[in-house]
């Protein structure tokens, strides 16, 4: 790392250098560290955040919606994450819940999570009993009826989305912002399940989502302005970084996700390992790879996923992969010690599995796929490139109005070093020619529509341009 080995330099230069040449050598280093592309990446995402929550398209004079109380349906993982974020701001919230147990242990949780943030000295035992003050739990919709907000984290399932819109349509008030936390479902069809698709919107929170700064903010066909200038207020005024997306599956951070994770997997269908993959994409700077992030997040996650697209669209939704077989064995990640890789009890550290082995050798066999080496370099440029691509068609779409959004989502929601500027920043370094040519070989080769490239590459490429 060019930034840890000037430092060394400059320390050496110290020791070993009278003052002045020694203060010149460590000059030489800074100014060769502020024009190398970490130091122009950091300074770029620096404005980038900043920049993300200027929406171009709403007025700056659009009046706010006060938001003084907020309701969350879900007290499980996700949505009592969502309360704390508001709880800590200061602001009410009443949660609620189907059963009583659930209800109570979800609080539990909050309370546990707050607590232990004492103890590290973050905050004092008076501001945890003030947070946890302004909650009121609840089993009744109709206690959600004085809410300004509500945002429902409940299973990603449109049938259980339908039923709790339908019933927030019900109880709340007029001019209540409605929002759902779904990562990846249809906002216009949830919005269509109300009689007041303008107030509806998607506020899809990061797990933890008490302690994750990214929130994508997924403004529907019809939401309306006020809706869309409050939400990216709310998101500063509870430490959130706020980027605004439009609708489509898995929206900006997810869509891109969806296709490294599948190629991830075509790569260890065709001959590398779970963990070769993963140590790729760690050593670019992600915090963890492909494999060990599905076990943190659970496989199941993504299961059920793919299951909701084979269900909607059985000739076009993802085939089935040894990824499918290993959470039907009942391995689903850090939380049952056993996903991709093995666990031991009280350590995350991530173990190659002889078990996994043998289920992708199996699948190998069964599919006919005689097993070949791949380089690393071949795991970096599939893995990334598909992002890149997928990115310049989400600009394409509108999805994304520019490629800070993109590069933001990136940075705060899945680990992307900021040292590398955030994916299209990164794209730009690599050379968005040499990134369209390799994607349009691949294309060639597969005639997959996910490597068809995005006609933004093309151009870009042509013009001898890049995303910035």
């Amino acid at each position: 790392d060019r930034g840890i080995g000037g430092i060394e330099a400059a320390v050496k230069a110290a020791g070993e250098l009278s003052y002045e040449d020694g203060v010149k050598k460590e000059r030489e280093l800074f100014m060769e560290l502020m024009s190398g592309t970490q130091s122009a990446a950091m300074r770029h995402y620096f404005f980038a955040e900043r920049a993300a929550n200027k929406i171009d398209d709403v007025p700056k004079d659009t009046p706010l919606i006060p938001i003084k109380k907020v309701g969350v349906i879900g007290a499980g993982t996700m949505g009592g994450g969502i309360a704390m974020n508001f709880l800590s701001a200061g602001i009410p919230v009443t949660i609620i819940e189907m059963a009583q147990d659930a209800l109570d242990r979800g609080t539990g949780v909050m309370r546990k999570n707050y607590e232990n943030t004492a103890k590290k000295g973050r905050m004092t035992g008076e501001q945890v009993e003030q947070a946890m003050g302004l909650l009121t739990p609840t089993l009744s919709y109709d206690d959600l009826a004085d809410c300004d907000l509500v945002i429902e984290a409940v299973f990603e399932n449109m049938d259980v989305k339908e039923a709790v819109f339908s019933e927030l349509d019900r109880v709340c008030k007029p001019g209540a912002i409605l929002a759902t936390n779904t990562s990846t479902l249809d906002v216009d069809r949830i919005a269509s399940f109300t009689q007041r698709p303008e107030d509806v919107m998607g506020m899809h929170f990061f797990s933890p989502a008490n302690v994750m700064k990214l929130l994508e903010n997924v403004r529907g066909e019809k939401t309306s302005d006020e809706v869309v200038a409050t939400v990216m207020d709310l998101s500063r005024r509870i430490g959130k970084v706020g980027v605004l997306v439009g609708v489509c599956h898995g929206f900006v951070g997810n869509r891109m996700l969806h296709r490294r994770q599948a190629e991830a997997v075509q790569l260890v269908n065709e001959g590398a390992s779970p963990q070769q993959v993963d140590k790729v994409l760690f050593d670019l700077g992600f915090p963890m790879g492909p494999f060990a992030m599905s076990d943190l997040a659970g496989m199941d996650v993504g299961y059920r996923i793919r299951e909701e697209l084979r269900k909607e669209d059985p000739a076009n939704g993802p085939a089935r992969n040894w990824t499918d077989e290993l959470v039907e064995a009942g391995r689903l990640g850090q939380k049952t010690q056993a996903g991709v890789f093995d666990y031991k009890d009280g350590d995350r550290t991530p173990v190659p599995s002889t078990a996994v082995d043998g289920i992708i050798e199996q699948y190998r066999s069964n599919n006919g796929i005689t097993p070949r080496e791949i380089s690393d370099q071949e795991i970096l440029e599939r893995c990334m490139y598909v992002m890149v691509n997928e990115g310049a068609k989400i600009l394409e779409e509108g999805i994304a109005a520019r490629p800070l959004d993109v590069d933001v989502i990136w940075i705060y929601g899945y680990g992307f070093p900021v040292y590398r500027g955030g994916v299209l920043f990164w794209a730009d370094q690599v050379g968005v020619k040499a990134i369209f040519e390799k994607v349009n070989e691949i294309y060639q080769q597969t005639g997959s529509d996910v490597w068809k490239p995005a006609k933004l590459l093309s151009d870009l490429a042509e013009q001898g341009k890049g995303f910035y």
